[in-house]
């Protein structure tokens, strides 16, 4: 499991005085970002391979609030991988300076080709490193029928 610390600050506090849900979803990115660089994908190796991490859902579940000045840890797991590299899901928890669990997100992405604006398989090197990625103890193989489960397609806007 990845764990990455953060300050709940000023600018990630909503109306109500806790954590936004907006904070949580840049918290989970930034750690994501973080976990990518540990494992070997640095930001120049992304850059240099014309490709890029795309979000298809997050489901957020919210059990506690967390305030501001808090420090917080966010986990990472990783839970399903394509063969190819071009699918992968992660899962997310939050857990106050205690160890209370605030909120737990299950993710789901792929990577893009930045110019082509289509999915693509990661390059044989990131591939290999992101079979040694550790693994969640229900992790699967993903296919494209796994980014569907849910049943959710596009619909043109009704006039």
């Amino acid at each position: 499991m990845y764990k990455k610390q953060f300050e709940i600050r000023w600018s990630d506090v909503d109306a109500n005085g806790h954590l936004a849900n907006s904070a949580y979803t840049n918290f989970m990115s930034h750690a994501r970002m973080s976990f990518f660089n540990e494992y070997g994908f640095t930001m120049k190796d992304i850059i240099d391979n014309g490709i890029g991490p795309v979000v298809f859902y997050e489901h957020m579940y919210y059990f506690k609030e967390s305030f501001i000045g808090t420090p917080i840890t966010v986990t990472i797991k990783v839970s399903g991988l394509s063969e190819d590299g071009m699918l992968f899901m992660f899962e997310h928890d939050f857990y106050n300076h205690k160890g209370d669990h605030l909120a737990h997100c299950e993710m789901q992405g792929g990577w893009i080709d930045l110019k082509l604006r289509k999915l693509t398989s990661l390059p044989e090197a990131m591939l290999e490193l992101a079979h040694k990625f550790p693994k969640s103890e229900n992790f699967k193989v993903l296919t494209k029928a796994d980014t569907r489960k849910h049943g959710v397609r596009p619909k043109p806007m009704q006039v």
